[in-house]
């Protein structure tokens, strides 16, 4: 995290080898969110895996407004 918090620019996330999430990693996704909009920074979120997606959306990571996603995930 210290090395995205570093960063000048946007920050890529892979998530294409991710195959569980719990809570905590979606709390790390949106501490990291949020301390890099402050800086005007954005996470792109990119290759996660469907049951990721839906923790994802369980979670309401996909609606703050530092977090895109590519490609953008069908949520419903």
């Amino acid at each position: 995290m210290v090395r995205a918090l570093r960063a000048q620019s946007n920050v890529t996330v892979d998530l294409s080898e991710l195959a569980f999430a719990d809570s905590s990693v979606m709390l790390d996704l949106a501490v990291l969110a949020r301390r890099l909009r402050v800086r005007g920074r954005e996470i792109l979120v990119f290759g996660a895996q469907p049951q990721v997606l839906a923790l994802i959306k369980q979670v309401g990571l996909h609606r703050l407004p530092a977090v895109r996603f590519e490609p953008a995930p069908a949520f419903a």
